[in-house]
């Protein structure tokens, strides 16, 4: 599990961890904001050398995520963005959580509905991998995209 305690609760400030490399980005998400932080992971996108269409991808998913958190999350969350050996992203929230087992493998597309579900099966096509963990205290999605194999 990433960024849960024993007792289930969401560890409050977890850091990308095994990489001692720095954060990219270290921001709060909120309404009104989505665009302007979206225009920050374009351009990390761009400096780290995806090609123009996976770099449209990874910020399409990070995009969803971000929106994700805001619509089902408590209305706000935190973003965070590292390099390792992948573009990796953290998004984490308060809501109420979810059951998160069917969101990360699933390869079909799911059928439309008011209550979502497809924000998190976009990131993950978009993406070349996906972490849930999420319960009562909230929701951490971690998504990556190799950055060696981008071209």
């Amino acid at each position: 599990m990433i960024g849960r305690q024993p007792d289930g609760h969401l560890v409050p400030d977890v850091r990308p961890f095994p990489s001692a490399r720095p954060l990219l980005l270290d921001v709060p998400i909120v309404p009104g904001q989505l665009p302007a932080i979206r225009m920050r992971v374009e351009t990390i996108a761009a400096d780290y050398g995806l090609p123009p269409e996976r770099a449209s991808d990874w910020v399409t998913a990070v995009n969803e995520l971000m929106a994700n958190a805001v619509r089902h999350g408590g209305g706000h969350g935190d973003l965070r963005i590292w390099v390792d050996d992948a573009l990796l992203c953290e998004v984490r929230d308060n809501g109420p959580g979810f059951a998160a087992e069917s969101y990360v493998d699933r390869d079909d597309r799911p059928v439309p509905s008011g209550e979502g579900g497809m924000g998190l099966w976009i990131a993950r096509q978009m993406t070349d991998g996906m972490e849930i963990d999420s319960g009562p205290s909230g929701t951490v999605v971690r998504i990556s995209t190799h950055v060696d194999d981008a071209s």
